[in-house]
């Protein structure tokens, strides 16, 4: 279905204000960033994806040779270099390389959300009475997943956000991605809106008006 920004915004804000409207719950949102990631794709990974969506196999084929051995080459003014064979990521600007950049967008936990807007994916732990065991069991398998998918999530640019309206809530302890600890933030620009851990639009509106 066709979706927009505006859309992916303010799906992921009606499941965390959905959340907060129950006593006891607070809500851990990661912004997952991802290392080049039109550029990792395998094709013949891609085809097993395809054919698991039920993709038919012509169709699946068809990407694949579309994808394996591509002639890059790089232009500037009236110099351009020597071409090069690649089988590896989508051509950069081609309408087909966001739809084939496919992330397994399903969660073991309904307390969990795994959402994605081409390759910005957010996931958001629905947290309750501070059990946040599905949350980071999620982020765990993010990690294997992307190693098993020639993947590389950028731990330096991933980042949580923590929701939490409750009085006095505790500290809480940092979440890890492969050792590495996660930078927690107040505010994030996300797809073009700055969210806040509030949920307040302050933020957002100064920074529209300060462009206008």
């Amino acid at each position: 279905a066709n979706r927009s920004v505006d859309d992916a915004v303010n799906m992921r804000l009606h499941f965390i204000l959905q959340h907060l409207d129950k006593t006891g719950t607070y809500v851990g949102i990661l912004f997952v960033d991802f290392s080049s990631a039109f550029n990792t794709i395998i094709p013949t990974l891609l085809q097993s994806k395809l054919t698991q969506l039920s993709v038919l196999s012509s169709i699946c084929q068809w990407i694949t040779s579309f994808l394996t051995d591509r002639q890059q080459l790089v232009g500037l003014g009236k110099f351009t270099s020597s071409s090069h064979n690649t089988s590896t990521g989508a051509p950069q600007g081609c309408v087909l390389s966001t739809l084939l950049f496919i992330n397994n967008c399903t969660s073991k936990d309904p307390s969990v959300k795994l959402l994605k807007f081409a390759d910005d994916t957010t996931v958001i732990g629905l947290i309750k009475d501070g059990d946040e065991s599905p949350y980071r069991q999620e982020v765990k398998e993010i990690a294997v997943w992307c190693s098993h998918n020639n993947l590389e999530l950028n731990t330096l640019k991933t980042v949580e956000m923590i929701v939490d309206f409750r009085k006095n809530p505790p500290a809480l302890p940092p979440l890890t991605i492969m050792t590495s600890s996660v930078t927690t933030v107040e505010t994030f620009r996300f797809l073009g809106t700055t969210i806040t851990q509030n949920l307040k639009w302050d933020n957002h509106i100064d920074l529209i008006v300060k462009k206008a």
